[in-house]
């Protein structure tokens, strides 16, 4: 019989789109390929465009930020001291070494790096340490180390002593040494943890590579992105950021991979066709990926909000990340899918009518618990998390001592120690009080009767002390000496009670800056920040949560368990941060990192599992769709927590007390939401509430009156 017009246009049309099923996955395939091989190298070289100078992570509109400005107008730049120390070998005093001292300090006048001429060498009140204070430029970046091996040279030549550097410029030394080849090291150590994880949960020899494939090109276009906006200045990137980026987009590009991967497990094993199956499993999955990526760079943006410059980096860069994760989430991997089909999941490949995957065993005990004692079940892990949650309190968000901020022994670490038994705490770190110079009199006489204070002269213009005082503009700088170290807490309370005695020297308008009092200021800044970020956090999250769920209740309901594993989190963190690892604190950052981080990604588990729950409410009921969600989504989510988890723990590996204290807030938070908070508290509340739960939602089928929903058959994945 011959062709009709319609029948040629049909064949055509069916060889077209042929055509297209095998070009466009082939296509997206090379367009990858390409950006991996070209902008991979990006990964490697963000070091190129970070900083580690601790002077830029200061608040910008504080008061000891002013200082630093002010200072510039005394044509003093702004310095990182490097403070010498000398201890006799063996005990000996030195008190005659202090020539030879002196002579050594002189000596490196001239020397590339130094922001001015060294001090003279002061000797301890027990004649057994020297101190000198050299002032060096804060923009040396990597030529910091080579100017200190300079310093410490020139040091070594006093005889008969041993040579110590303390002081920010040693303590910044020697965090640029504890970020030196965490491209490397932090990655491949993040990338066999996720590796090995993947190879046990798909038991699948394939899939695990194409994963970790589409998670390193989307970290290498992340980088490669990042790269060029920071070193356009549109951005800034130091070692913490760097680090952060990496493990946030390894973690998150195998979360929506994981996800993407089981819902195309379940399509393979109803559809004969594998075009046909990814194509279902991306239109039911990419809304549940896209508002969870959503939510964390949602979350991440609203660091913007913060004063402090550290925090505001994070914010741009963590967004691009998670971004860079989903569109590879969502286009490289659907590609290699289709063009792998059922091999990719070799050995264990899902065949047509065989089982459909996602809740075998212990998913289905789980799910009988929830179903069989509701009430039961939220009541106990309430009552578990709430008593968790009370040890909250008690972690202290102070700041880091310069003997905490590595985990492991550091030079300028044991440096600082012994200047501290030898000199007042604060001796080579001064607080910098720029003043009205026709009150400097009263000033300085405010700032010797504060308590806590050892010393206070002003600057002359010689720079030696004793001279006449530098006046610039009417306006005059006074060194304050502190008893206490300078980044202890009591030199904190010193900087609080300084600042109110010269506010009340009328016409002073005095300020004061200096190391302790960026950190004060960096404290108070941080406490600021919390108070607006979170519930700004907590509002955008909400609103994700009502657009996709169509809820009002039930993402009120999200919200609060998510913040409760948060609180949690903390308390356990508390007591572990104490008694195991004997930190006294952790840093002013860590609880909002821990916030936004544990908020955002434990959102995006709630929002993996209840989208499934909807979907199967919709068409089941409630009682079903939250059992057949619980079950189907159980397997997938957990093992992308064990992963996000391990990814997060690979940043133990940097020996800093902010990145180790960060790995564990959100290693053991992401475990404790995905085992207990989704797994058992929001299922079960969930299931007791019922239909009431997606309120105002009309389209949730009720259960029939009369019905005993308890006694309906067990529940089994479709």
């Amino acid at each position: 019989m011959p062709l009709t017009d319609r029948s040629v246009r049909s064949v055509r049309s069916a060889r077209t789109a042929r055509r297209a099923r095998r070009l466009v996955p082939l296509l997206l395939l090379f367009v990858w390929l390409g950006i991996g091989g070209g902008l991979g190298p990006y990964a490697g070289r963000l070091g190129e465009v970070a900083t580690n100078d601790q002077a830029a992570f200061l608040p910008r509109s504080a008061e000891s930020t002013r200082v630093i400005a002010e200072q510039k107008a005394f044509r003093q730049q702004e310095t990182l001291p490097a403070v010498v120390v000398w201890t006799g070998d063996d005990g000996a005093r030195v008190t005659d070494r202090r020539a030879a001292a002196d002579q050594a300090l002189a000596s490196l006048a001239g020397t590339e790096g130094l922001a001015g001429r060294p001090s003279p060498a002061l000797l301890s009140k027990d004649g057994e340490a020297l101190q000198g204070v050299v002032p060096l430029r804060p923009d040396l970046g990597e030529r910091l180390t080579d100017t200190l091996d300079r310093v410490r040279a020139a040091a070594e030549r006093v005889p008969g002593t041993s040579v110590r550097l303390a002081g920010p410029a040693a303590s910044q030394a020697d965090l640029s040494d504890a970020f030196a080849g965490i491209d490397g090291l932090l990655l491949a150590v993040a990338l066999a943890a996720v590796l090995v994880i993947l190879l046990l949960v798909h038991r699948s020899v394939l899939l695990p590579l194409v994963i970790i494939l589409g998670a390193v090109f989307a970290l290498g276009l992340a980088c490669a992105v990042v790269y060029v906006l920071a070193d356009h200045g549109v951005v800034r990137v130091d070692g913490q950021v760097q680090g952060i980026l990496s493990i946030l987009v390894i973690g998150a590009a195998t979360d929506y991979a994981l996800l993407l991967t089981a819902r195309c497990r379940e399509e393979l094993a109803r559809h004969d066709d594998r075009f046909t199956a990814v194509r279902a499993a991306l239109r039911q999955s990419w809304e549940a990926i896209t508002a969870s990526a959503a939510t964390v760079a949602l979350g991440l943006l609203t660091l913007l909000l913060s004063d402090l410059t550290n925090n505001r980096a994070l914010g741009p860069v963590g967004a691009i990340g998670i971004a860079c994760a989903v569109l590879s989430s969502l286009t490289f991997l659907p590609a290699v899918l289709v063009l792998l089909g059922r091999a990719a999941y070799w050995p264990a490949r899902p065949r047509p009518g065989g089982p459909q995957g996602g809740g075998a065993g212990i998913w289905h005990r789980v799910a009988a618990l929830v179903d069989r004692a509701p009430r039961k079940v939220w009541a106990v892990t309430l009552t578990v998390l709430l008593g968790c949650a009370a040890f909250a309190p008690t972690l202290t968000s102070r700041g880091v001592p310069l003997d905490e901020i590595f985990v492991d022994d550091a030079p300028s670490v044991a440096a600082q120690e012994t200047l501290a038994r030898h000199f007042p705490g604060g001796s080579g770190n001064p607080a910098v009080v720029i003043a009205d110079a026709g009150r400097a009199d009263r000033v300085l006489a405010a700032a010797r009767s504060t308590r806590g204070v050892a010393a206070a002269d002003a600057v002359s213009a010689s720079g030696r002390p004793g001279g006449r005082p530098l006046v610039v503009d009417g306006r005059t700088r006074i060194d304050v000496t502190l008893t206490a170290n300078a980044d202890s807490d009591a030199a904190k309370y010193t900087v609080a009670r300084l600042r109110t005695a010269l506010r009340a020297i009328p016409g002073a308008d005095a300020r004061v800056g200096g190391y302790t009092a960026q950190q004060y200021d960096t404290l108070r800044t941080a406490e600021r920040d919390r108070t607006l970020i979170v519930p700004v956090v907590l509002a955008v999250i909400l609103l994700i949560l009502t657009l996709l769920l169509r809820s009002l209740l039930l993402p009120a309901l999200l919200v609060a368990t998510v913040a409760l594993n948060f609180a949690a989190t903390l308390g356990v963190s508390a007591l572990v941060f104490q008694h195991v690892f004997g930190f006294t604190g952790t840093d002013a950052s860590v609880p909002l990192y821990g916030f936004v981080f544990l908020v955002a990604l434990g959102v995006d588990y709630n929002i993996f599992l209840m989208s499934r729950v909807r979907e199967e409410s919709l068409r089941h009921g409630v009682r079903r769709g939250v059992l057949t969600g619980l079950v189907t989504t159980g397997g997938v989510i957990t093992s992308a927590g064990v992963v996000l988890a391990a990814t997060f723990a690979a940043l133990g590996v940097i020996p800093l007390a902010f990145l180790v204290q960060i790995a564990f807030i959100v290693a053991f938070g992401v475990l404790l939401d995905t085992l207990v908070v989704r797994s058992l508290l929001v299922p079960a509340l969930v299931r007791d509430i019922g239909a009431t739960a997606w309120w105002p939602s009309r389209d949730m089928p009720a259960p029939k009156r009369g019905t005993r929903t308890t006694e309906e058959e067990p529940v089994t994945s479709r």
